[in-house]
């Protein structure tokens, strides 16, 4: 007999601690898709990596690598694991990824915010928080494409108060991250993730957690076979 999404959970959370269980459970209350951020083909990996620890401590669940001319690498020295907890979209099929990137989280309901000085743009902290947000974050040197430009709905900047012209990318995404945050936890919104989502994370962080995962999986589908033409393991791990 087919087990049940929660029979699943529970049969794999018996390799891991009950204390791993009980954090799965806690932080994943504190995990949104109502904002989210596109790194556009950033080619220092420490500045990508840095990202996703940000946006792992912030509790945004995606991002997104649009790569165009430069694969992301992931430093783990500075990510520190992050990347294990995050959901991250790769695009690179195509010479110029970005059109997919952004028309898909257009199709999702998205609204994209370009991180970029422009005539047209606002402070962060003007932004309204009760819209979904994909924040397009472009290269080091030559900022975002011009196909992310012009197919921004909104313009937005943070702050500066010095000499110098821009924040390093990574010092820009955290401050982002942390105004939209501070201001969505404290808004009436439902930013939560929804049950069906909260199980495939719980899902994915248990299975990365656990030691030789992929021999457990297939110990387990021994067992279920039934589970085999109905249940993709490998998008977990």
């Amino acid at each position: 007999m087919k087990q049940s999404k929660e029979d699943i959970l529970t049969y794999f959370q018996g390799f891991i601690s009950d204390h791993k269980i009980e954090l799965f459970n806690n932080l994943i209350e504190e995990r949104t898709r109502h904002f989210t951020f596109i790194l556009e083909d950033l080619f220092h990996p420490h500045n990508a990596s840095a990202i996703l620890r940000s946006s792992d401590c912030f509790g945004l669940q995606d991002v997104h690598m649009v790569e165009n001319n430069h694969q992301f690498i992931n430093e783990k020295d500075i990510s520190l694991g992050s990347a294990k907890w995050l959901s991250i979209n790769h695009y690179n099929d195509l010479d110029t990824n970005s059109p997919t990137c952004i028309d898909q989280l257009k199709e999702k309901g998205y609204t994209i915010a370009a991180l970029n000085p422009h005539k047209n743009d606002i402070l962060i902290s003007e932004l309204p928080v009760d819209r979904k947000t994909a924040f397009v974050l472009g290269a080091e040197k030559n900022g975002l494409s011009d196909y992310s430009l012009s197919n921004a709905d909104i313009h937005v900047k943070v702050p500066m108060h010095g000499f110098t012209e821009s924040y390093n990318v990574s010092v820009t995404a955290a401050l982002v991250m942390y105004d939209i945050t501070e201001r969505l936890r404290k808004s009436d919104l439902d930013w939560h993730l929804l049950p069906d989502e909260k199980w495939k994370i719980k899902l994915a962080w248990t299975l990365k957690t656990i030691q030789s995962s992929r021999d457990i999986i297939r110990h387990y589908l021994k067992m279920h076979p039934e589970q085999a033409s109905s249940f993709d393991f490998s998008k977990f791990i």
